[in-house]
């Protein structure tokens, strides 16, 4: 059994992790931490788990918790995670990252795009970018994984093979992407508040989201040249979901059956990939590790519009984490992920 703990696993991502960890067959939860909780159960917290879930949360210590573990999940904010993780701990033990310290590469990115200093420099070359569609065999084995944003999981995954194949304009790439609330987290916002989001709409981090730079990163990368994109993200009404509408003028000569070839090169065999043949919408993939991604090229303007879909908590975070962990441990990639989408 592979033991796993969980610092910051009363948060949304947290909580979600504890979910699919809980039922994974091949898994012992071992140690679960909450700064704002210490002290309590997890299921004081979420009584779902009630008779489940009922380890004490204790407090949020890589030490303590590398002690009785194999894999340690940090669902923290920016900035936490690069003064905890250690040389030392990454010999031993798997570190699995739900936070943004150690997706880029560039400390000068991070500093520009988060206003924070970077304390884990030396250990960004051993950092490992968690898409498993992208970069599985740098996964296996690794000790440290960087699990993507919610945004960029979707949009990249969803550009991608266009990207790879130079099958459209790079500087004519724009994304419009929409996020339910728990995409901001379960700290107390009055941006948030029922009565703040409800019946409403609103686009914000206009030309400044945090996710810009990993989308451009991981592009530029699949395009061999740098990609800068124009990225808006809104926040919709909803609990959870990520829908990304990405639109892209194609390069001269290009057909929609180049378009279609490319995706399946791309996503034919990945698990959790569905190349769909209707438009994506969030319900389809809630509570599930699915992104589904659909295009269409429109003839009348030269450009394709591709559209994905994941569930922001799970695709978007503890799930891909999971599927991280269970890359990194040789174990099945699909165990505890297997729940289908709904209504």
């Amino acid at each position: 059994m592979v033991k796993a703990a969980v610092i910051g696993a009363t948060g949304y991502a947290g909580s979600e992790l504890v979910r699919i960890l809980s039922s994974h067959k091949d898994v012992e939860l071992a140690y679960l931490a909450s700064h704002s909780y210490q002290g309590k159960k997890f299921s004081d917290v979420y009584p779902a788990f009630y008779s489940k879930v009922d380890l004490p949360l204790m407090e949020d210590d890589i030490e303590k918790a590398a002690d009785v573990s194999d894999v340690i999940f940090l669902s923290l904010p920016h900035g936490i995670a690069s003064r905890m993780v250690t040389a030392d701990i990454l010999k031993e033990k798997v570190v699995i990252d739900l936070g943004a310290d150690f997706r880029l590469k560039s400390i000068d990115e991070y500093k520009k795009w988060y206003g924070c200093e970077h304390y884990g420099q030396s250990l960004l070359p051993e950092a490992v970018y968690g898409l498993p569609e992208i970069h599985r065999k740098e996964i296996r084995g690794s000790h440290l994984i960087a699990n993507p944003g919610c945004y960029t999981t979707c949009s990249i995954l969803t550009l991608y093979p266009l990207v790879k194949h130079h099958l459209i304009k790079k500087e004519s790439i724009i994304i419009d992407a929409k996020s339910g609330v728990s995409g901001a987290g379960r700290s107390e916002k009055t941006a948030n508040l029922f009565c703040e989001v409800n019946e409403s709409i609103k686009a914000y981090g206009v030309t400044t989201h945090r996710h810009t730079p990993e989308i451009e990163q991981e592009l530029s990368l699949a395009a061999g040249e740098d990609v800068r994109l124009t990225f808006t993200p809104h926040l919709v009404p909803m609990q959870r979901g990520i829908l990304s509408t990405c639109y892209a003028s194609l390069a001269d000569g290009v057909s929609a059956l180049d378009v279609d070839d490319a995706y399946r090169d791309c996503y034919d065999g990945e698990p959790f990939v569905r190349l769909t043949p209707y438009i994506p919408e969030t319900r389809y993939v809630r509570t599930t590790n699915f992104c589904d991604i659909a295009y269409k090229i429109d003839e009348r303007t030269g450009r394709v519009i591709a559209l994905g879909a994941i569930d922001n908590l799970v695709k978007g975070a503890a799930g891909q984490a999971v599927e991280n962990m269970n890359i990194a441990f040789s174990l099945n990639e699909t165990e505890a992920l297997e729940a289908k989408g709904g209504i």
